[in-house]
């Protein structure tokens, strides 16, 4: 899963944070009551944190997207894995940037630095620190002791919450979606509309042009997720498994239907070939669309799903969205039983041997995600989202099954580097390679009943916790499946359930 609870977080408020020292975690919500010092938690005391790194920025030119709290260069451009197809159309424009920084001649070429492993990841630094709380939001940056600036609303459409659909696990509208070039989003709502959302110079939020697809859904159908191409055409996916295209300028819609029985819950994935990948209930697909925009199915290949939904997912079926990497790889977790297998395609066209591994992952008889893969190099990352079944499942101290392995892709199969024993419940993890560290949202149950959330980062090489930051304790401060992002200015945010949290590097 990916974008699940942002989408509604960000219409909603900006929390203010303190910058307060390690030992100070206590601290107000606006129109929440006053939370508690929480004596004895595990972050890491101040002796024992590496030294500050700053950002590294050369004059005139743009951070580079997933640099968090590392002073390393990022990898070139041709070095960097193809996590998400849809991210990576998403900052087309920072692309370009990195392109025109390494210069005509030099934006393809694979070069190795010092320090940077022959997998693809930079080798961790020791001046990292931990991420600071930040204090709010600043019109003219961030600014410590500034209120928080309040978020742009733009409400598309709303929930009927008299139906039998829960509203926490409901993905029916306002769920995935794309932004492209042109900083417009292309959101699905609950009416089974496509609804364009422009983000305005200021900030703000406008709508713009709207779609009507209910007359392409089969009764009791919905829109879950929207894509786009590398030719910039719009698809959109439903529930129920239809499968379609929209054309911006014309209107016009083609669609195709999957199997019967086969349903889609999760986001989607495309690259420069022209193929759009989505996982099934049943199956992987990818998909090409012919001249005039009709989807047709290039190749589909089943997995293991399992015999049943487990605790922590939406359905009975994979919970990951297609992770691409390279110019070959296509990476999923299945549902099987009774242990969650990574297994890695390889998507190109007119392969014969389409599987290129299958590998057990995280804990027999306790193991599944419920969100995409994280490529890191020539490796990827799962995280066990097992007996997350709501909000309700981490509260009193308690908290899911943990576990986070990291896969390595090998010329020959995969194998398992390392499984860190965090828990993790739902926190859709980012990868940074400028500074060797993946992102989780951790929750370790607690006997004494409290609800503390951290921001947690581990050595992707060697799978140990670098350190961990104290977000907040209570409900409040969950994420429920919202994705952890590393902004281009360093900066960590991740959505909860009532706010956006934003953490970065202390003075």
């Amino acid at each position: 899963m990916r974008l699940r609870s942002l989408a509604a977080a960000a219409c909603a408020l900006a929390l203010t944070l303190t910058a307060a020292p390690a030992h100070a975690d206590g601290f107000a919500l606006p129109g929440l009551p006053a939370l508690p010092t929480i004596p004895g938690l595990p972050i890491p005391p101040a002796a024992h944190r590496p030294a500050r790194a700053a950002l590294h920025r050369r004059p005139g030119h743009r951070a580079a997207v997933g640099r968090v709290a590392g002073a390393a260069e990022p990898l070139p451009r041709a070095e960097r894995p193809q996590q998400h197809a849809q991210r990576r159309v998403q900052h087309r424009r920072v692309r370009r940037v990195r392109a025109d920084r390494a210069g005509a001649d030099d934006a393809h070429r694979v070069v190795r630095h010092p320090g940077v492993r022959d997998d693809g990841v930079r080798l961790p630094r020791p001046d990292r620190r931990p991420l600071r709380r930040s204090r709010g939001l600043h019109p003219d940056g961030d600014r410590p002791g500034q209120p928080a600036r309040g978020l742009a609303d733009c409400r598309l459409s709303a929930r009927d919450l008299t139906k039998a659909a829960n509203p926490f696990t409901d993905i029916c509208g306002g769920t995935y979606f794309f932004l492209d070039g042109q900083d417009r989003a292309y959101a699905t709502t609950t009416d089974s509309s496509i609804a364009e959302v422009q983000v305005t110079a200021a900030g703000g939020l406008v709508k713009g042009r709207t779609w009507p697809l209910a007359s392409s859904l089969a009764k009791g159908d919905c829109l879950v997720a929207t894509g786009v191409d590398w030719s910039g055409r719009v698809w959109w996916f439903s529930q129920k498994g239809t499968v379609g295209t929209l054309d911006r300028a014309t209107g016009a819609v083609r669609a195709l239907e999957s199997p019967e029985g086969e349903g889609i819950f999760n986001s989607v994935s495309s690259d420069e070939t022209g193929g759009v990948y989505f996982v099934s209930t049943h199956r992987t697909y990818r998909l090409d669309a012919t001249a005039d925009g009709t989807p047709e199915i290039t190749w589909a290949i089943p997995y293991d799903r399992g015999t049943t939904t487990k605790p922590g997912m939406l359905s009975q079926g994979s919970g990951t969205s297609p992770t691409l990497i390279g110019e070959r790889w296509i990476a999923i977790a299945d549902n099987a039983e009774p242990q969650s297998h990574v297994i890695v395609y390889d998507r190109r066209k007119g392969v014969a041997e389409r599987e290129h591994c299958s590998v057990p992952v995280l804990q027999p008889g306790a193991s599944t995600t419920e969100n995409s893969l994280v490529a890191a190099g020539d490796s990827l990352i799962i995280e066990n989202n097992y007996g997350y079944a709501g909000v309700q499942s981490t509260l009193l101290g308690r908290s899911s099954t943990p576990g986070i392995s990291r896969v390595m892709i090998d010329a020959e199969g995969c194998h398992v580097a390392w499984t860190s024993p965090v828990t993790a419940p739902t926190s859709v993890p980012k990868a940074s390679l400028g500074n060797g560290l993946v992102y989780v949202y951790s929750k370790p149950p607690r006997a004494d009943l409290l609800d503390a959330w951290y921001v947690t980062a581990i050595d992707i090489r060697t799978g140990e916790t670098a350190w961990s930051r104290l977000t907040g304790t209570g409900i409040q401060w969950n994420n429920h499946y919202a994705s952890i992002y590393l902004g281009p200015d360093g900066a960590l945010y991740v959505a909860t359930i009532v706010g956006l949290v934003r953490l970065a590097d202390g003075p």
